[in-house]
């Protein structure tokens, strides 16, 4: 991945070529990565349905089924999209240097859980970083919360939501559902906050900034507003690279709630290779789009208990 990028981020930089070809190519061969190791086993196993559950105990079955997920791969190819985008728009200039670009495509502190880094926001520091007292103790303080948040939050919280979620429907009262709905709700963020918050410790320890993540995302009076401070990284790429280029809200409301929907599925998606991660997708879509449709207006009229 760091290899063909690199190669891609050189290539269009020369002149007398088709640089548009140039940015599909690269596109379509880092989505075919992902799409390979990450959603081949899902659409095998769908495909399998599909024809009646043939015998899949072969040894071509087996191969689309038993293929291994590569640590972080979302988030690397993300940022190894982004690079191309951004050469490609002259948002900045190709990385001559591969060890630099490596630096930036498998930097260790976000490779697996983000925040997602465009090469734009980190480049001026990949080629000469400036590491202070102050920012290793700034970055150590953050560390420090980061993984307060996992383990003594994350992990705690973590014990309940799974017991609750275990019990049969049987077992399971008006009171127990809400606490595991609760538990459950605070674990995932203060997890994947944690992290976020461990790793921009650890990249302003290394002298480079990171750029924020989440931000009290629970205290949201809308799903836009939500969206606007969860995963926020995320968010801002799928704006970037997707909405805007299909034309965000400019060619009308039919298009706009189009694009509202295309985004969020395939976001849905990019978080996992299961119908719940698109069903999940679809239902943010279908909110912002109601929000759209009236529905943030009367929200920002209600009383804060309300929204």
């Amino acid at each position: 991945s760091i290899i063909f990028n690199y190669s891609i981020g050189i290539l269009l930089e020369k002149e007398r070529i088709n640089k548009k070809l140039l940015l599909i190519i690269g596109v379509v061969a880092n989505l075919s990565l992902l799409v390979w190791f990450k959603y081949t086993p899902f659409l095998a196993k769908n495909i399998a349905m599909l024809f009646g559950n043939p015998d899949t105990s072969s040894p071509l079955w087996q191969t689309f089924f038993n293929i291994h997920l590569p640590l972080g791969i979302s988030f690397f190819t993300f940022q190894g999209m982004s690079y191309v985008f951004d050469v490609y728009r002259k948002d900045a200039k190709a990385e001559k240097s591969l060890p630099n670009l490596a630096l930036y495509i498998a930097m260790f502190p976000q490779l697996i859980a983000g925040p997602i880094v465009r090469f734009k926001e980190i480049a001026a520091a990949i080629s000469e970083r400036n590491v202070t007292t102050d920012k290793i103790i700034h970055g150590i303080n953050l560390f420090i919360i980061g993984l307060g948040y996992k383990v003594l939050l994350a992990n705690n919280l973590a014990f309940p939501a799974d017991k609750i979620f275990a019990l049969g429907q049987d077992s399971l009262t008006f009171s127990l559902a809400w606490l595991g709905t609760i538990c459950y709700t605070l674990q995932i963020y203060f997890d994947f906050c944690g992290y976020s918050t461990m790793a921009v410790g650890l990249g302003l320890m290394l002298g480079i900034k990171f750029p924020k993540n989440f931000n009290f995302p629970y205290i949201s009076q809308s799903i836009t507003e939500f969206w606007r401070r969860w995963h926020i990284t995320l968010s801002q790429w799928f704006r970037d690279y997707l909405y805007i280029p299909l034309g965000g809200n400019r060619k009308g409301s039919i298009n706009t709630y189009r694009n509202l929907l295309l985004v969020f599925i395939l976001c849905g998606i990019w978080h996992g290779a299961s119908w719940a991660f698109l069903v999940w997708g679809l239902y943010h879509g279908f909110f912002l789009v109601i929000e759209r449709l009236g529905l943030g207006a009367l929200l920002k009229k209600a009383a804060p208990i309300f929204r």
